[in-house]
């Protein structure tokens, strides 16, 4: 194992400064999917479980989905909550069980609503409640993406080392090309961020700035409509 002084931060600096992988970049469908943006993980100040790295990410989030919208292609958000009973968060619930636990965010509840801040159209965009870390863990939305034949998945949200994470992972494995616009994700601390953005950006995503995110976004052909 090469051991190293550097922090998480310096170390994911330097690689973003001299990048050693080809880039998957972006194909002809991509897919927008933002995780959890709810009030359990947004609301600094009002909930334990709450955190904010940039304080302009869900601006960006919004401007995202905006482009997204206007080349007609997918806008995905995901929340997580549960049952009264918490069953349907598995073992993964029985770790802790406090007002702030995991399985106690609840169908309905305030910690489960988006963030207010987040512009969402009702009509148009996948809202998909999801109960894991991955947003493709037993949801449909692979069907989904086979149905708009999409090839790329860019991902925003939160945690970075959690649910982002478990996504990017998945959609890698799923042969997605897959983006991580970095002011667009969060953590609780900065160690697990920016050791898992190096990680990803290794190993299983291109971690790119909003801004090249978008320039690169309105470099690909919109969406015919449909006839």
């Amino acid at each position: 194992m090469e051991l190293s002084d550097k922090s998480a931060r310096q170390l994911f600096a330097a690689v973003k400064a001299n990048p050693t992988r080809k880039r998957f970049g972006f194909g002809r469908m991509p897919a927008l999917i933002n995780i959890d943006l709810q009030k359990a993980y947004t609301c600094v100040g009002e909930f334990a479980t709450a955190y904010e790295t940039d304080p302009r990410q869900l601006e960006y989030v919004n401007q995202l989905a905006e482009a997204f919208r206007r080349k007609g292609f997918p806008v995905v958000w995901t929340y997580v909550a549960y049952m009264e009973s918490g069953e349907d968060c598995g073992v993964w619930g029985t770790r802790t069980n406090t007002p702030d636990s995991l399985q106690n965010i609840k169908v309905g509840s305030r910690r489960a609503e988006f963030d207010d801040r987040l512009v969402i159209d009702r009509q148009r965009d996948i809202i998909i409640n999801k109960r894991m870390a991955s947003a493709f863990f037993e949801t449909n939305l692979g069907s989904i993406f086979t149905f708009h034949g999409v090839d790329t998945c860019v991902i925003t949200g939160g945690s970075t080392s959690g649910c982002v994470r478990a996504t990017v992972v998945d959609s890698l494995q799923r042969s997605f090309r897959t983006i991580v616009p970095e002011q667009c994700v969060a953590d609780k601390h900065e160690s697990p961020h920016f050791s898992n953005l190096y990680d990803m950006m290794l190993k299983y995503a291109d971690v790119l700035s909003i801004e090249e995110t978008l320039e690169q976004l309105a470099r690909v052909p919109a969406r015919e409509a449909a006839s």
